[in-house]
């Protein structure tokens, strides 16, 4: 879709709805790794080891193990299209504010009141 083809100007807006479940994987480890540096005894070894690891090869080495398993497998929430129905309200009434002057916030969709 574009103005030449539609005549009108286009916007177009994206919104991910999918994640790399390395990436998941990934974040998931570090939050653990943050818990067990914040529990940890700062003149301890294991504080030291989990401080100097480099987060860059922990995520390459968990592509490597999930790839031959998976490829390069992409995620999505299991409420997706809820998600989406959610966002296009969000995004609508946020466009609707933005071009057209004489619609306020009292008069959006569900989510603002």
């Amino acid at each position: 879709m574009s103005k030449e083809t539609l005549g009108i100007p286009v916007i177009a807006i994206g919104v991910p709805t999918v994640v790399d479940a390395a990436t998941m994987a990934n974040d998931t480890i570090d939050l653990v790794i943050d818990s067990m540096i914040e529990g940890a005894s700062k003149d301890s070894e294991f504080y030291n080891m989990l401080k100097e690891m480099n987060r860059d090869d922990k995520y390459k080495l968990i592509q490597e193990v999930l790839y031959p398993y998976f490829g390069h497998l992409m995620v999505t929430p299991k409420e997706v299209d809820r998600l989406i129905e959610d966002i296009a309200v969000v995004i609508a009434d946020g466009l609707n504010v933005a071009l057209h002057p004489g619609i306020d916030t009292k008069d959006l969709g569900r989510y603002i009141n």
